[in-house]
């Protein structure tokens, strides 16, 4: 930043000069502008989930509908468990009477085993023994087993949200038989997002070397993103590649669906420069104060290309070097004091 002191003297007529006035300004800079392909891309959810059927039965009770907010593990969706039930109860008598056989069969084998070791009873006597015990043994573990089945069945009937979401489809209604298998309520995650954009085939070399992209919401919001993934073919219809980046809804005000601005940087070339601030702009005209040997700001026209982090880049009109004022309201006045 420079200062220069800008004045009329006016003293070829006789007056009194006006007095200077300090105007804040900065020379026209030259730095590499990066070009970058503006494209659209649209939000969607990571996390989109189809709930289906895991048993058989009649839907009981629906407890959300569309567009409602359901939390992780919550009951979405309960069916008639009463065959259920029935099921576990008949898994849990037939294990009481396989852990009743199991006492038995241990019981007979100590004493088989005890007779044996006196040489009571005969050798084939006391195989048939352990293996009655061995069988028993094994019917109590199928019956285990059978309970645990059971029981998984059993709470099957209650249809629980795998995390927290919103309930974007319902696919069955109360009162409706379903099978294994069969959908019941689909939704998606609002808090892990991702923006996917079609990347045209003659940028994709440059945007994989680069892997770098900023994605706008609008002009004055920049969506912080976490990670970039190039898919490794192209779309044979439009000849373009999806690109997918994870989006940070630390807010919770973006939502699936929702278009954006996704910039890539493809690359760059030499620019002239000038801040924001100094611009001048009246109708169809941009324009600068420039400030010359003499001190005094003089309004000159240009033309204006990109603007990129509160720079502007001057196409034409403006050398390298040249000093503009900051503010425009500061050079008008010193103008108007010298006339």
């Amino acid at each position: 930043m420079k200062k220069f002191v800008a004045g009329s003297l006016m003293a070829f007529c006789g007056f009194w000069g006006v007095q200077a006035q300090a105007l804040e300004t900065q020379g026209v800079e030259q730095a590499p502008l990066v070009e970058n392909l503006r494209l659209d891309g649209v939000l969607e959810a990571i996390h989109r989930t189809t709930v289906s059927a895991q048993t058989s039965g009649q839907v009981q009770k629906i407890h959300f509908d569309v567009d409602d907010r359901v939390a992780a593990g919550e009951v979405i969706l309960e069916l008639d468990a009463s065959e259920q039930k029935a099921r576990l109860m008949q898994a849990q008598g037939a294990l009481q009477e396989a852990a009743a056989g199991l006492e038995a069969a241990q019981s007979n084998f100590n004493r088989v085993e005890a007779l044996f070791q006196r040489e009571q009873v005969s050798r084939s006597q006391m195989d048939e023994a352990r293996r009655q015990l061995k069988s028993a043994q094994a019917r109590k573990n199928q019956t285990e087993a059978a309970v645990d089945e059971a029981r998984q069945q059993l709470a099957y009937t209650r249809v629980v949200a795998p995390y927290e979401g919103l309930v974007t489809q319902r696919h069955v209604e109360e009162g409706a038989s379903v099978s294994p298998g069969q959908p019941l309520i689909s939704g998606l995650s609002l808090e892990d997002l991702r923006v996917v954009v079609a990347l045209p085939q003659r940028y994709a070399a440059a945007a994989r070397n680069q892997r770098e992209a900023v994605v706008r919401l609008d002009e004055d919001r920049v969506l912080e993103t976490q990670s970039m993934t190039f898919y490794p073919y192209a779309d044979p219809a439009t000849h373009t590649f999806r690109v997918r980046m994870n989006i940070n809804n630390s807010e919770g005000d973006l939502f699936p669906g929702m278009l954006v601005k996704v910039h890539f940087p493809v690359g760059q070339r030499p620019a002239l420069w000038i801040p924001t601030s100094a611009l001048v702009e009246r109708g169809e005209l941009r324009a600068v104060y420039v400030v010359k040997e003499s001190g005094l700001p003089r309004l000159r026209q240009i033309r204006v290309g990109q603007m990129q982090n509160g720079r502007l880049e001057v196409l034409s009109g403006l050398s390298q070097g040249e000093a503009v004022v900051l503010n425009p309201a500061e050079a008008l006045q010193v103008l108007e004091e010298e006339l």
